[in-house]
């Protein structure tokens, strides 16, 4: 679409009472912002959906005359969606500035060659004539409810110093790690934060990179928080225009908000795409609110965010130990030769095929976790030999959650899995091996997490975790010094038993 600046306003080319030059918007050097017409009749719907917003034209279910009326009376704006600065393009939605990810097109809406963004393409495209809107009104009246939280369960000791910090981060707008080992209970630790801004009429958002943790979250707190309006966000979702106090979101739904947020918490902060991903970490910072409360979440901290701990730079709790008190199973390593080699003559490595034949003959459920689907598709029928209800899973496979929902049932002996499952997941009595732990998809993170499977039961408090490799790597050396660290940390706390 072509745009004017008329009468210091910006109007839409359709919308325009005379002829007048017109541009792209990404081209007008400023847009001008309308003042705030507080006896304007705005419409409560565009509000509801456009509250913390910034929103594509074909997102909006208005016509553009009401929404143009909106912006000429103080209650929206219009940002451009992708800014040109010479021969640079900058994405405003998702940051990226990287001319890799930018195409041209012949737009028939703007009649020009129109350079657009191909990072964020998949939320709707934005591009050099389509501009961002958001809303500048008053936000929707909170409902206070009277008891916000409705939980009866209790917190270990260590849970209770971090929603000790928690509360406090949220209280004074400021930001926190929560640095938790896997099992020790995260999300109930977010409780009383979440709760206390509730109360002060504060939009809430957790955030994480996966649907699986969105879908198993959101029942969780609406369980919890049954007075609160509630909205669960992944691609798909039907709430996608729901105004909520509370919105739980995948990382990338993050993209379309914009100045939403008092309390932002991301969950599993050292998860792919999120760990890796510089648009889904510019999109947290778009959706909170300035001078917001930030948490994060996670068992395994990357190299330089455990230094920053270590030497106080950042502010962190840590939960050594999980509500059960008892320690964290240690990774044994165990050498087993070129297992690869092997494989390849449909065979297995002695140690590996003896660890595997102890937990069908014992009747203990395990997990197998091989570094690429075509070693585990080749390693599947040498061991469905031993058992025929062996079986593998991957990312893409079409039946993952129903092989997992078998393995809960007890009906998978043994499951083989890439590393698709080393999060998410929890199994009451489970054994873990890793398959090639020397292969480089196995990092430190990787490596803790996957041990973090073993154990998590206070009926089935330890598990077997074995680490079989053709030569140790630094990753495994790391991930075994973590986990004996945070043992060391609990003990010292008096928090193991």
């Amino acid at each position: 679409m072509r745009f004017a600046v008329y009468n210091n306003r910006l109007v839409p080319e359709p919308l325009l009472p005379s002829a007048e030059k017109t541009e792209p918007i990404s081209k007008l050097p400023t847009i001008p912002l309308q003042p705030l017409n507080p006896d304007f009749p705005f419409n409560p719907d565009l509000q509801t959906i456009l509250t913390g917003k910034q929103l594509l034209l074909d997102e909006l279910p208005f016509e553009l005359e009401e929404i143009q009326t909106h912006y000429e009376n103080g209650f929206l704006a219009y940002r451009k969606s992708i800014e040109l600065k010479g021969k640079q393009a900058i994405c405003i939605r998702c940051g990226t500035k990287d001319p890799a990810w930018f195409a041209s097109y012949p737009c028939a809406r703007c009649k020009e060659s129109c350079t657009y963004c191909r990072q964020c393409l998949m939320m709707g495209r934005v591009s050099s004539c389509t501009p961002l809107i958001s809303w500048t009104g008053p936000e929707p009246e909170a409902q206070p409810a009277e008891r916000i939280l409705n939980w009866a369960g209790s917190l270990s000791k260590g849970q209770k110093e971090a929603s000790s910090r928690v509360v406090e981060a949220v209280e004074t707008d400021s930001e926190l790690l929560v640095w938790a080992v896997c099992g020790a209970g995260k999300t109930e630790v977010l409780f009383a934060g979440i709760a206390a801004a509730l109360a002060e009429g504060k939009r809430v958002c957790v955030a994480t990179p996966r649907t699986d943790v969105v879908l198993e979250l959101t029942p969780r707190f609406k369980a919890v928080f049954p007075h609160t309006t509630i909205a669960s966000l992944y691609g798909g979702s039907e709430d996608r225009q729901k105004h909520a106090q509370l919105t739980i979101a995948t990382t990338h739904q993050l993209l379309r908000f914009y100045q939403a947020f008092d309390f932002m918490v991301v969950d599993e902060v050292d998860a792919f795409p999120y760990s890796v991903d510089a648009a889904l970490q510019y999109a947290v910072k778009q959706a909170r609110k300035q001078g917001s409360a930030l948490v994060f979440l996670t068992a395994t901290p990357n190299q330089k965010w455990q230094q920053e701990c270590l030497s106080k730079k950042r502010a962190f709790v840590t939960i050594p130990a999980r509500y059960h008190r008892f320690p964290l199973p240690v990774p044994v390593f165990v050498w087993c030769g070129n297992w690869q080699k092997h494989l390849q003559k449909n065979k297995l490595p002695s140690n590996v095929l003896n660890w595997i034949k102890h937990r069908i003959n014992s009747g203990n459920q395990a997990l197998v976790f091989v570094p690429q689907i075509e070693q585990m598709e080749k390693l599947l029928p040498l061991l469905q030999t031993l058992h025929p209800d062996i079986l593998s899973v991957h990312a893409e496979d079409p039946y993952r959650k129903e092989k997992v929902q078998k393995m809960r049932n007890k009906e998978v002996p043994i499951l083989l899995t890439t590393t698709i499952l080393e999060r998410g997941v929890t199994f009451p009595n489970i054994d873990v091996a890793v398959l090639g732990a020397e292969d480089r998809i196995f990092a430190e993170s990787a490596l803790v997490q996957i041990a973090g499977r073993a154990g998590r039961s206070k009926n089935f408090p330890s598990g077997d975790v074995t680490f079989f490799h053709y030569g140790k790597t630094e990753a495994m050396v790391r991930a075994r010094n973590q986990i004996l660290k945070m043992n060391q940390v609990g003990k010292q706390r008096g928090l193991l038993d």
